[in-house]
Formats: structure tokens, sequence, C-alpha cells
């Protein structure tokens, strides 16, 4: 057991790698050969030598294996994890379950510095994305020829339903550099390059890295706001290119805000607004349950699956939710929100009570009556309402004019 004389954290985290103990410095060393206890997945567990410490297989799921560690204050505990354990890794994981005195760091090479080292790649240079329990479709932002990435992957399955996806979106002629078991003995890279849309082997090792070299017809994601509408599959309810790119510049997203986005319909508006910044988050509100379901899986296509969408009537969301004083579904309050259908009265009367000071609202409206309740509003609190025509140019008989869209009315303010 550990003295109260010994000021040493009782659990020290420990990068290990496939080299085993041969990769680690001499601080890791000490370490493992102190310990009382050592946690590891299996993989790590079988290049372990034999220790004086009790040895424990870390369980499937992650999150089962955390109360077994705490349970362990006290003694001389190691974890080992894979590589730098703080890029993408477990080390942020379990921190958030520690004081900062109870723990530290010691970590070995990431995989993406030695994938980055095999390849002759600047680490700088390329996008870095770790993918063992996230889609595929967190990749689509970041395909254009001549990007290169580095993805980490669960096994050689993953590799073939990346390559796979790859030819779907349009770059099937990308090469995939398939990097296994990097650092220690059984390391092996295909040193021919991959065509995603040729075989590939199916003797693949873990843990796989995948150096990507983006080739293909594909269309790279616009950057700018207003992205085409053919982007989103919809059923005719979606706010239309030029107003969503003048809608987004009055929302105005900003790093690491939240927003509201109510009547999402597609979820145009809110997938661009997380596309905005990795940090941001939205939620969708919806009544129509096919629309729901269509706006999530816009999202997962478009590499911003973490869109959060509930379905129900918005008025009365929150009207429950001021009535309890409890937040909308657990989500923290807004900083901006965005209505795009279902406006009414009761809507901007329990919205406007609901929302915090200095939080931007945004409102389109179509008909008449819609536009006059933007009217009242606008006289009551304040904010700018603007009048968006467009027009765009259609035949007329033999030759061409003019065709108008119903205009839009939109209200801007801040509370």
């Amino acid at each position: 057991m550990m003295t109260d004389a010994d000021d040493a954290p009782w659990l020290t985290v420990v990068g290990w790698g496939e080299s085993g103990m041969a990769g680690l410095t001499p601080a890791s060393r000490e370490a493992l050969e102190a310990a009382e206890v050592v946690f590891g997945a299996r993989r790590h567990l079988r290049l372990l030598p034999s220790l004086s410490a009790e040895v424990r297989e870390w369980p499937v799921p992650f999150a089962d294996g955390i109360p077994e560690l705490l349970a362990e204050r006290g003694r001389r505990t190691v974890m080992l994890a894979s590589g730098d354990p703080f890029w993408f890794g477990a080390g942020a994981t379990l921190a958030r379950h520690l004081a900062p005195d109870e723990w530290r760091s010691l970590p070995s090479p990431s995989t993406f510095s030695l994938a980055a080292s095999r390849l002759g790649w600047s680490l700088e240079g390329v996008s870095c994305h770790g993918l063992h329990a996230r889609p595929l479709t967190r990749l689509r932002p970041h395909l254009h020829r001549g990007r290169r990435l580095l993805v980490l992957l669960r096994d050689g399955a993953a590799v073939m339903a990346l390559a796979e996806w790859l030819g779907r979106v349009g770059f099937g002629a990308s090469r995939l550099h398939v990097l296994e078991a990097l650092g220690g003995n059984k390391e092996r890279e295909r040193v021919r390059m991959l065509r995603a849309d040729a075989d590939l082997p199916d003797d693949i090792a873990h843990p796989v890295a995948v150096g990507l070299e983006v080739d293909g017809d594909g269309p790279a994601l616009p950057l700018t706001p207003g992205r085409p509408d053919a982007w989103f599959s919809h059923d005719g309810q979606i706010t239309k290119q030029a107003v969503r790119a003048a809608t987004l510049a009055a929302l105005a997203p900003a790093p690491g805000e939240r927003l509201w986005d109510i009547g999402t319909g597609s979820g145009s508006v809110a997938i661009e607004w997380l596309l905005a910044h990795p940090d941001n988050r939205a939620l969708g509100i919806e009544r129509d349950a096919e629309r729901a379901e269509r706006a999530r899986c816009n999202a997962r296509e478009l590499g911003v699956d973490w869109l959060e969408v509930i379905e129900g009537d918005a008025a009365a969301l929150l009207a429950e939710s001021l009535a309890s004083g409890k937040e909308l579904r657990e989500a923290p309050s807004p900083d901006a929100v965005f209505i795009g259908g279902g406006l009414c009265e009761a809507l901007l009367e329990t919205l406007w009570a609901r929302l915090p000071a200095g939080a931007r609202l945004v409102a389109n409206a179509v008909t008449l009556e819609s536009e006059a309740l933007l009217a009242h509003w606008q006289c009551r609190a304040g904010g700018e309402l603007v009048r968006l025509e467009l027009s765009s140019a259609a035949a007329l008989g033999t030759r061409r004019g003019w065709k108008a869209a119903y205009p839009i009315v939109q209200w801007r303010v801040v509370k």
C-alpha cells in the first residue's frame, strides 16, 4: 500500500505500444516495476512481461472499467493506454473522474506520429482522425483532391468499409496506405498504393492506421454557408440556399456555441451551423417524424452526426420546460435560436420567456399572418426586420424573364 509519505500520484497512465517494454522511457519502466496493479486491454497485456503486480484486463465497453480502476485508490496503479493517452486516447476520459493530484501521464509516440514518420508526411500538414467508435462519414468535410489524412480504425473490416465508402462518395481513386502494428516486431506497411476501388487484403492486423491520399471526382463540401440545396435530402421543406446564407449570417455562429433549430425540416440550417466549427452544437426540433429522421441522416452524411433532433411541438415542449424549471430535454440554453417552421404567438411568448439574456433569435416568415406576427414582435422587443426578395431568370415564351420567389420576412433580435 502507498504510505502518507509517498507524494507520487496513485495512478500512472503509461503510453504503451507494439514494442512493449523496449519502447518505454525509464520513468515508464519504473512505474510498471513499482506497480501493485496493472490495467490494460488484452492486446496490451499480451506484450507485458512477467511482473510482480496484479494484472487485470480492461473490460469492454471502456466505461465499465472505470469503477474498477477508481476502487484501487491508495495502491500504486498503472493503466496502459495506446501511444499518447491524450491524443485520441483514454487519458481525457480517465482524467474527468480524477483530481489533478491523483494521476500522471507518461506518453509514448502516438500512432499518428509513427504513421507520419513511416510515410514521410509532415504531421502538421495532415488531418488526424480517430474513428474506432465514430462513423466514417466524419471524414466527409475533409475530402478534397490532394488532401492527406491519417485515420485510426478498429480493424481490417473497417479498412474495407472505408474503401467502399470512398468509392460511393466519388473518391474511389484515393490511395490507401495500410499501416499495421506500428512500432512492433509485427509492423507491416502495404508498400504498394491501394486504390479504394481495388481488392484489399483480408489479413489486416490490429492496430491499424490508414494514410489516405484523397483523389477522385467527388465534390468537395463548400466552405461557405449557403451550401447548394442538392447537398441535403429534403421533401421541399428546406430553407433555400440564398435565404439560408442570409440566415446563417444573421445567426452568426461562433466557436463553441449552441443553436436551437425550431422546425428543422431537412436540418440544413443546423447542419451548416455545425459545419462552421467542430465545437458547435445544435438541437433540432421537428414535429414530423419522417423529417426528423431525414435531418439526422443528412447530418450523418455530411459529417456532423452529433446533431440532436427531438420530435414534438416546439411550443408545447418549451411550455413544459418553462413550467418545470428544467432544461429542454436536458439541452443547455442556446446561444442562438432559428425559427424556420411552426411560428406562432404561443411559440414566441414561451421562447422569449425561456431565452437567456444575450441570446440571438432569427425567425423567417412567408405568409402574411406570420409576417404580421413578426412585425408586432419587432415593435415589442426591438431588433431588425428585413425583407428578402429573390428572383431568378426563367423562360418567358421564346425569351427570358425574372421569376420571383415568395418574399421572406426575417426578424433578427438579441434578447
